[in-house]
């Protein structure tokens, strides 16, 4: 068999363990998933094929006589005749801010503190609260996001995941542990400044969020536990929270306070759908993982992303017939 061909067929065998035994679409199920993973934006995986076709025709046209011709016209002209490889050019992407914003996750970040912001206008929390807890729920997600890119760095190299700076070396890690130690340091007066209650609910559920980032936690079956007790902790943050610290509001309901664990698991089903693949060539059981195996990477986006919309629904159910906090005794 030639080498090529043996090539496409391990890959095919490592894309078949995490596609499953049914694909809900004529194309292969991974490809859709796989095009996602590599450019981080909800693409369909045939416009990666431009790609694959350009490097085939500078396959065909190195194997064709033009190659030959221009290998010895360069020859004939000599080295001082041949036209310099022009220098990189300069790129604002790869300024040192910029990167640090990709190595945030930033899309999550945004995400969870306007949802949280949100959570608090329909709560009737004033403005300047909103405020607030808009600022301290997105500083504690950037905080997040580093720690699990200097983490998974290495590992993220060995994968050659794209959109990762510090895996392919254009952000230095050293640069990304002084800014998320600044970070610790400006998320906890912030979150004091929402109450002393609502600190320790924040503030205990950022540290959940960072123990469940080592690898030894999140590549097991219970890798959706610290998912569930960090979003769990969100509606107390804002029950108990009020403007300078002053407020002790009341606990907040069991009912919230369930929907938002279970809001976390469907969460995690759904980042953890960008790394099946090389999670499943890590040897990892964690419970995505094992749902895509058995469902296949399509449907399970399918069943993750209607799970989380259902679970959204009854949260705003229940927090409109509810309420977020308990009456006080």
């Amino acid at each position: 068999m030639p080498p090529e061909r043996g090539r496409f067929s391990a890959s095919s065998q490592v894309k078949s363990q995490v596609i499953g035994p049914a694909a809900p679409f004529g194309g292969p199920a991974w490809s859709i998933l796989r095009a996602m993973a590599k450019t981080r934006r909800w693409r369909r995986g045939n416009e990666a094929e431009p790609e694959a076709d350009e490097a085939g025709v500078t396959a065909e046209d190195s194997g064709s006589g033009a190659t030959t011709d221009t290998v010895a016209t360069a020859v004939a002209e000599g080295p001082d005749e041949r036209q310099a490889d022009p220098a990189p050019s300069f790129s604002l992407r790869d300024l040192t801010p910029i990167l640090l914003i990709k190595a945030a996750h930033p899309r999550q970040a945004v995400l969870t503190a306007v949802g949280m912001s949100v959570a608090a206008a329909l709560a009737a929390r004033p403005t300047r609260e909103l405020l607030l807890i808009l600022g301290t729920v997105l500083v504690g997600q950037v905080v997040l996001g580093w720690f699990n890119d200097l983490v998974d760095h290495r590992r993220d190299a060995r994968h050659q995941r794209t959109g990762k700076p510090l895996a392919d070396g254009r952000l230095d890690p050293g640069t990304v542990w002084f800014c998320l130690a600044l970070g610790v340091f400006l998320v906890v007066p912030l979150s004091v400044a929402n109450g002393l209650y609502a600190a320790a609910a924040y503030l205990g559920s950022l540290a959940i969020g960072l123990v469940g980032q080592w690898v030894w936690l999140r590549k097991g079956f219970f890798s959706w536990l610290p998912w569930a007790a960090s979003f769990a902790l969100y509606p107390a943050f804002l029950s108990y929270g009020g403007w300078g610290g002053q407020e002790r509001g009341a606990p907040p309901e069991l009912l919230v306070t369930a929907l938002a664990a279970l809001l976390g698991i469907g969460v995690h089903l759904l980042t953890a759908l960008w790394g099946l693949v090389p999670d499943n060539e890590d040897g990892w059981t964690y419970l995505p993982l094992k749902l895509g195996l058995r469902l296949g990477a399509s449907r399970l986006l399918w069943v993750a992303s209607t799970y989380t919309v259902l679970v959204i629904a009854a949260l705003a159910v229940a927090g409109t017939y509810v309420g977020l906090s308990q009456e006080p005794l």
